[in-house]
């Protein structure tokens, strides 16, 4: 996100339902949430607003403490998918709760956005930022991404509308668990390089 959230956003934040994730505020309050990528707009009548799976995090990370001098660059509990690469960290022993919570954040999304209330495939945010998503379906499911002097996925973007490249080791297992998760995959080689890599789809039925 280019910034934090003002105090009185993140206390829009913090007061959501706990359950439904439901935020209350201003009409300029929610849009400028939705801009931080902290919330949605449902598409459907009354057109609520709800967190997204990085406020929710924002929020479980609870208020900012009172002494603190200046705002954090980024606020704490935004969560980053990991799409494999020599910059990527490697995992921390805290990784595994992020990855969790931030898929079931995901769970919610699809619950709350899809029209049927669907969780078995992917909804409109995930087909707006296809390299996140799949990235976090394979690390959710316990794949390990590429970062330097390791093997892992690598998950990139393709000129194809809607598709994904997914490179490893393994790539069955790969396969198996976006298809789980609600994508279709079929395996490919590239013509110049002959190197076996997956293109994956969001599903969409």
């Amino acid at each position: 996100m280019a910034r934090p959230p003002t105090a009185a956003q993140r206390r829009v934040v913090e007061g959501a339902d706990p359950g439904t994730g439901r935020l209350r505020g201003t009409d300029a309050q929610l849009a400028a949430l939705v801009r931080l990528g902290l919330a949605f707009r449902h598409p459907r009548p009354p057109h609520d607003h709800f967190l997204t799976p990085a406020g929710h995090r924002l929020r479980e990370a609870g208020p900012e403490p009172a002494a603190a001098a200046a705002p954090a660059p980024t606020p704490a509990g935004v969560f980053a998918a990991r799409a494999g690469g020599a910059e990527e960290p490697p995992p921390g022993a805290s990784r595994i709760r992020e990855v969790r919570d931030a898929w079931q954040g995901l769970m919610e999304l699809r619950r709350m956005t899809n029209p049927d209330s669907a969780t078995d495939r992917p909804c409109g945010w995930e087909r707006s930022h296809l390299v996140r998503a799949a990235a976090l379906a394979l690390e959710a499911a316990g794949h390990r991404p590429e970062h330097a002097g390791t093997h892992g996925y690598r998950v990139r973007a393709t000129p194809q509308p809607e598709a994904v490249a997914v490179y490893g080791p393994a790539l069955q297992p790969y396969a198996a668990t976006l298809e789980a998760a609600g994508w279709q995959c079929g395996e490919y080689t590239e013509a110049r390089t002959r190197t076996r890599h997956l293109l994956a789809s969001p599903r969409r039925v």
